[in-house]
């Protein structure tokens, strides 16, 4: 490995750690209806656990509720019990076409716990990058051991690497500062 390979590859590892960070925030429950919140919920469709959004038209017609429209109406109960044993939190309406979720307006106090755990992802998320850094320092080192660079070029790369990991620990912050917002917002 030389060392633009490595730049890339700890560039790629870290936006990847960007994208989980992101898909985590998307699925946690704002106090709006949001289609993500469905991301994590398998339904158990002739025994293959399969994502709600393959098997029915999710759409947001009001501000707070979530719509569920099945493709196939024998799946209405199973995609009910999934949606019951999931852990979004909130119970569904089924009218027998369709279902639906409302999303009741949360609490200041609901609001806070979330915050709180808005800042935990972040901070997780801030210790995955450091994690991909020291990963990648120890390989330069191990570069640096086996004479494929120079001191000049070890040193150069540790700036570069503690540069791309700043730039990322600033979107992090970034990131959780706007979900803090919205989910401040009433």
């Amino acid at each position: 490995m030389n060392m633009n390979e490595l730049m890339d590859y700890t560039q790629e590892k870290m936006e990847k750690t960007m994208g989980a960070l992101d898909r985590e925030y998307k699925s946690i429950r704002a106090g709006r209806a949001n289609v993500s919140v469905l991301d994590r919920v398998m339904v158990d469709y002739y025994g293959v656990p399969t994502p709600v959004q393959q098997m029915a038209a999710v759409s947001v017609p009001e501000a707070r509720v979530l719509m569920i429209q099945p493709w196939d109406a024998t799946t209405l109960k199973s995609i009910e019990k999934a949606i019951l044993t999931s852990e979004i939190g909130i119970n569904p309406t089924n009218d027998g076409r369709v279902i639906r979720l409302n999303f009741p307006p949360l609490t200041e106090e609901r609001r806070k716990e979330i915050t709180k755990d808005v800042r935990k992802k972040a901070e997780d998320a801030k210790v995955a990058l450091r994690n991909v850094r020291r990963d990648a320092l120890d390989k330069l080192k191990a570069m640096k051991k086996d004479g494929d660079i120079t001191e000049d070029a070890e040193k150069d790369g540790e700036k570069k690497i503690q540069n791309l990991v700043d730039k990322y620990c600033k979107q992090v912050d970034e990131l959780a500062t706007d979900k803090e917002k919205e989910i401040m917002a009433i």
